[in-house]
């Protein structure tokens, strides 16, 4: 009974200061998910998982020497990349790319607006605190895209994954707060007026099918590395257009998705450790993600501008098009288009917008397989 006792109370007199702010961390991340909507399905259980793991001697990571739950899920998902890569699968047979097949030029914003991932890496390289593989896991946090920044950091940071994944959905979801006020400072508000010719053409459904087949070849020959993240989107958007697996599509749209999103939020937590989290580096992280996300959005508002000076009257682009090819989706398109529609309340840009999101969505993918390929190399030359 003595030794019961004595095992029941351990937790209170092992519980320190750190671990206190970290539960104080997970409650304000409950808090913004519950009260402000802010990417509730990840940020809650992300939440929630850090509060698990900073309990003294808590049963989620191990019991009896053997592991806990939270740790067997870390090393069945996100150590082994499964969790990523079943996510995008999911987002892959959410996606509709025919506003983007449409509207094929749309690739040279999603492209532009990952601008901010190769600024923030070179950043966070020249404050020498970072690694070369560090500093490429913090710059992927402009790729606005959690799986992505989740995957790279699983290969490249794993001691920084909480504060890296915790950075990327916050911001995603600060999107409509982050964008507006450097969308203004960049643009006029004659160019916010501009109006748009959107194409309506018909898109073959032999092209919908042959287009993740061939993105999948091009990029994975380009970065094998990236395979299976382009693989896996590619392969669940094939899923959606193939017309005959309709019933796989919706599975993997919201059962999968469900699932995963739920698992990869509390395992994300479990890496939020006092030890791990509550360092100065980490502050470093956030800033520079928030850092990412800025110039995502000012690199493909001037690359908007830029193409202007090339383009006829009749061909230019609202500049605003630009800062919707971060990977956001969908809501950096609906904040363009919200501010299009609150400078003119008659002008429509947003399938535009979505185009330049989907391609934004495609981008992320590529850039953060480059990444992967990249870094490898260049540490060895």
């Amino acid at each position: 009974m003595e030794s019961i006792l004595k095992e029941v109370g351990a937790g209170v007199l092992d519980l320190s200061f750190p671990d206190v702010i970290m539960f104080i961390v997970g409650g304000v991340l409950i808090f913004l998910a519950i009260r402000f909507r802010y990417e509730p399905m990840l940020l809650l259980p992300i939440g929630f998982g850090a509060i698990l793991v900073n309990i003294p001697f808590s049963s989620a990571l191990s019991v009896e020497g053997s592991d806990g739950f939270l740790k067997i899920l870390y090393n069945a998902g996100i150590t082994t990349e499964l969790f990523p890569v079943l996510i995008f699968i999911a987002v892959g047979a959410m996606i509709d790319f025919k506003p983007l097949l449409q509207n094929p030029f749309m690739l040279f914003f999603g492209a532009a607006a990952q601008f901010g991932i190769f600024f923030t890496m070179l950043f966070a390289l020249s404050t020498g605190q970072f690694d070369l593989k560090e500093a490429a896991s913090i710059g992927i946090i402009g790729a606005a895209d959690g799986p992505t920044s989740i995957f790279v950091a699983s290969k490249f940071a794993t001691n920084y994954l909480g504060p890296i994944s915790v950075a990327a959905y916050s911001y995603m979801s600060l999107v409509p707060l982050i964008q507006p006020p450097f969308i203004k400072l960049l643009t006029t508000k004659k160019e916010r007026m501009m109006r748009m010719k959107y194409t309506t053409t018909k898109i073959p459904k032999i092209i919908e099918i042959l287009f993740p087949i061939i993105i999948t070849l091009v990029a994975g020959i380009l970065a094998p590395m990236g395979v299976a993240l382009i693989g896996a989107l590619m392969f669940g958007n094939l899923l959606r257009v193939c017309g005959v697996l309709d019933r796989l599509a919706k599975a993997a749209e919201n059962e999968l998705a469900n699932l995963i999103t739920l698992l990869l939020g509390i395992t994300i937590g479990s890496t939020m450790t006092a030890e791990a989290f509550l360092d100065w580096r980490t502050l470093m992280i956030m800033g520079m993600g928030l850092v990412a996300f800025i110039f995502d959005t000012v690199g493909g508002v001037l690359f908007a501008k830029l193409l202007n000076l090339f383009l006829p009257q009749d061909r230019k682009v609202n500049p605003m098009i630009g800062a919707a090819g971060i990977s956001a989706f969908p809501m950096s398109g609906r904040v363009v288009q919200r501010m299009a529609k609150k400078e003119d309340p008659t002008n429509f840009i947003l399938m535009q917008a979505m185009s330049a999101n989907v391609a934004g969505q495609l981008g992320s993918v590529v850039a953060g397989a480059m990444v992967l390929a990249l870094v490898p190399v260049i540490m060895m030359a």
